[in-house]
């Protein structure tokens, strides 16, 4: 992720003109009467337009790691989906829970969390989604409360590891932290949120995902097989979608980033299957993809004028150089705040300032680390906008038809945003506090 690279004092006009350009996106955003793409782009040029930030600037701050991962692995799932294996995991999957909409809801979204944690959760949803779509049809169901179930979990899941959520990756590069200390660390506290998830994804959508018994038996009854529609193509591309994954696992011990291995994955599978590039390319979620582009444009015309730093120190001149204060500010300023400016750009702004607090003694046991890894990784959950796993999801489901309104994933993600933050106060009371 990129620094600000402004350091000429602004004017207080530009100071309001760049805040009330975020606020009245954001608004417009809420309000889903305009594509949110169009919202963020347009966001980016007026803060371009005003002067807030150069052309150099703008572009210098959208993170090409995180845009062309995401093209990657869409290509890569694009290609994939084609062969017909997600419909056929999709059956496999129903024939388990014998075709019951809430269960399997509930297994989805399980296997959603399990695959972020190894994956990272932004290609866990890219893959999940065509089975959520397949799955949903057969039953005559409203998939909106699979996609919603999926994105909570996915950003659950992805918390565990390192390379389960991208503002993770950022986190431990700053704090040189590696994939088992990582794994330890935030490994048990997204066990206990993910049991906390299943329990409550089955209480808001169980009314919801009553499912005619004639359907679930036909659907149970499907043989996975028969959903193959070219098996030299489905072994090519699990083995590089595999060779991929495992490309993500060891990435840091060989010096790759992970947007390498996902763009070489990408290329290996076109040039091995030869199809129509044209139809590759239109499996990619552009509209997401130019979304990622305005936001990153308008979050660094914040960060040249100093906004989020100034935030960022302000909150943290109150701790007074207190460790427990410090840290609990941290875990709920990153959960606000990531909800708001989506987590990776936020991570990005906040690493510097908790390096500051690592040098002034103030981060034992990288206390620190874990209350941003857990702020930002699930203050994600309480917007439609707070994670890229929330935006692409949102974004297939739009493309398949069933559009997730901003103030509809609000109703589900916020309540549960609040009670695993409880929960992660507490994991860090007792962990690192308590008994210090």
């Amino acid at each position: 992720m990129h620094e600000a690279v402004g350091t000429e004092p602004v004017g207080t006009g530009l100071l309001v003109a760049g805040i009330t350009i975020f606020i009245l996106a954001y608004a417009a955003i809420a309000t889903d009467r305009i594509p949110k793409s169009a919202i963020a782009l347009g966001g980016g040029a007026l803060m371009i337009l005003i002067g807030i930030l150069n052309q150099e600037q703008a572009f210098h701050h959208v993170d090409l790691n995180v845009i062309l991962l995401l093209v990657g692995m869409m290509i890569l799932a694009g290609i994939v989906r084609k062969t017909g294996c997600f419909q056929a995991l999709a059956i496999l999957a129903a024939r388990w829970t014998g075709g019951d909409g809430l269960r399997l809801m509930l297994a989805l979204s399980l296997i959603t969390a399990v695959l972020s944690a190894f994956l990272d959760n932004v290609t866990t949803v890219i893959l999940i989604a065509p089975i959520t779509v397949f799955v949903a049809t057969r039953l005559n169901l409203n998939p909106v409360p699979f996609f919603i179930a999926e994105i909570l979990a996915s950003n659950v899941g992805g918390a565990a590891t390192l390379i389960g959520d991208p503002p993770n990756i950022l986190i431990a590069s700053a704090g040189n932290l590696d994939f088992a200390t990582f794994a330890a660390h935030m490994g048990p506290p997204s066990i206990i949120f993910l049991i906390v998830t299943m329990f409550y994804l089955r209480r808001v959508f169980a009314s919801q995902l009553v499912t005619d018994p004639a359907r679930a038996e036909a659907l149970a009854a499907l043989k996975p097989g028969d959903a193959i529609t070219d098996h030299r193509g489905m072994y090519i591309g699990l083995s590089v979608l595999g060779l991929t994954i495992f490309g993500f696992l060891i990435h840091g011990a060989l010096g790759w980033e992970p947007t390498t291995v996902a763009i070489a994955g990408a290329a290996l599978l076109m040039i091995l299957t030869r199809p129509n590039a044209h139809e590759v390319f239109n499996e990619v979620e552009w509209a997401s993809v130019l979304f990622f582009v305005g936001l990153f444009m308008m979050v660094a015309g914040l960060i040249e004028l100093g906004v989020l730093n100034a935030v960022s120190d302000f909150a943290i001149e109150l701790t007074q150089g207190n460790v427990a204060a410090t840290a609990f500010l941290v875990l709920w300023l990153s959960a606000i705040l990531s909800a708001v400016v989506d987590n990776i750009p936020y991570t990005a702004t906040m690493l510097p300032v908790v390096q500051r607090l690592t040098a002034e003694g103030l981060n034992p046991d990288n206390i620190l680390w874990w209350a941003l890894a857990i702020g930002a990784d699930l203050g994600g959950n309480a917007t439609i906008i707070g994670a890229s796993a929330n935006v692409i999801l949102a974004g297939i489901a739009e493309r398949e038809g069933h559009k997730i309104g901003f103030m509809q994933f609000v109703r589900y993600g916020v309540p549960l945003t609040i009670v695993i933050l409880i929960l992660g106060t507490i994991w860090i009371w007792i962990r690192y506090l308590a008994f210090a």
